[in-house]
């Protein structure tokens, strides 16, 4: 089945406007993608009609608001393949998903135990394990990459071991695209013991994901990199394991019954959602899962695979240029160096030129420190991206080494 990308572009308003006197080019998707049409009507039409807190009123806007809302649920677990829609837990975004884990499950740790981070980690997926080891008297420890960019498998498997209580892992690396042996890395701590999480923020608008047959003990993702709305996202866990958990935090919902003598809290999921949740969020998370569902996912996945790879081809036969890093796999995003122009320089004049990228170190810090620079510029694409997309791209690159 073939893909009408201009059918497609036509269901995401943003695309179609002007930068800098410049028709919008927008590679900037790994840090949020655009939201098509499906999703601001989902949006508006939950605040114009049903708009009422959930669970607990009588009246018939809340009985609608709720069911929509574990609807919504129900919808992100067949999504992800979970067994249960009581293993999905909504969050703000990977970032909280990824904290309440630390801060709850973190509570088991002991002193000497180890929690293994791949070194391609965004720091949402470093900073709550250093905190929870810290906490404990635990260690994080890096996985180290090998010269393409991939993670060292021969380097893991040498530091799992008995005190490997968890490896936290990116499904696809934000930096470099890089995409993970997650279900292999995954076989190799469930061997040694130990739970594995997994960061899908990257991945979910990409690939199909079943964390059955990964294998993982944690999922955690964000809306608004797959089409939906800032500030809300999930985290999946296996029922056995959340069951066991503290809450993270209190608070209304959480509960079942609160007294000066004691708190009883409520069953899953609702004992991980303290407050009023993001009910339009979740409502319009559902709707873009059902965007993305509704296409060819496999052709789909094809088209965006071929675009990483005619992206990364024509920047790496563009003068001037270098590719940073080479993995094996790589999928939706490719960073890159200009000679002699700064990375946020290059941003800041490719954008005069229409031209949307993310420059800096994204959020990657020890990934930059263990290749010895600064930061880069990173081209990210998604459904909606094109060859023409890529083609300008080049040509605005070409000006600014002209103009240098």
């Amino acid at each position: 089945m073939s893909l009408c990308l201009s059918t497609l572009r036509r269901q995401f308003p943003a695309l179609h406007q002007e930068a800098n006197g410049h028709p919008l080019v927008y590679l900037d998707n790994a840090a949020t993608t655009q939201k098509p049409l499906a999703v601001l009507e989902a949006m508006s039409a939950f605040y114009r009609s049903d708009n009422a807190n959930v669970h607990r009123a009588s009246h018939v806007l809340s009985t609608r608001a709720t069911a929509a809302f574990e609807a919504a649920r129900e919808t992100v677990a067949r999504f992800i393949n979970a067994r249960d829609s009581r293993e999905v837990i909504w969050t703000r975004g990977t970032t909280e998903a990824i904290n309440l884990v630390a801060q709850s499950w973190g509570q088991s740790l002991q002193a000497g135990d180890e929690i293994l981070v791949s070194t391609l980690e965004h720091h949402a997926n470093i900073v709550p394990w250093q905190l929870a080891a810290e906490r404990k008297g635990a260690k994080v420890v890096p996985i180290p990459l090998d010269a393409h960019g991939d993670i060292d498998l021969d380097a893991y498997r040498a530091l799992l071991g008995p005190r490997t209580r968890l490896v936290a892992v990116g499904h696809v690396s934000n930096a470099l695209g890089t995409v993970n042996p997650v279900a292999t890395i995954t076989s190799l701590a469930k061997a040694a013991g130990a739970l594995v999480l997994i960061d899908g923020a990257q991945a979910v608008a990409h690939l199909p994901v079943d964390v059955q047959r990964l294998g993982c003990d944690f999922y955690a993702f964000s809306g608004h990199k797959m089409y939906a709305p800032t500030g809300i996202g999930a985290l999946w866990g296996r029922r056995e394991l959340l069951e066991k958990m503290p809450p993270w935090q209190g608070g209304g919902e959480m509960i079942e019954r609160v007294s000066f003598a004691g708190t009883t809290f409520n069953r899953l999921p609702f004992k991980f959602e303290a407050g009023t949740p993001h009910i339009a969020g979740a409502v319009s998370m559902a709707a873009a899962i059902d965007f993305l569902q509704g296409l060819d996912r496999p052709t789909l996945l094809a088209h965006e695979q071929a675009l990483t790879t005619y992206l990364a081809d024509q920047l790496r036969a563009t003068p001037g240029v270098r590719l940073v890093g080479a993995p094996q796999q790589r999928l939706g995003a490719v960073s890159f160096l200009l000679d002699e122009i700064h990375p946020q320089d290059a941003g800041t004049l490719l954008d005069m030129q229409g031209v949307a990228v993310r420059v800096g170190h994204h959020c990657a810090m020890p990934l930059m420190e263990s290749l010895h620079i600064g930061g880069t510029i990173r081209a990210s694409l998604a459904c909606y991206s094109t060859h023409t997309d890529i083609d300008t791209l080049i040509g605005a690159i070409q000006k600014l080494k002209e103009f240098f």
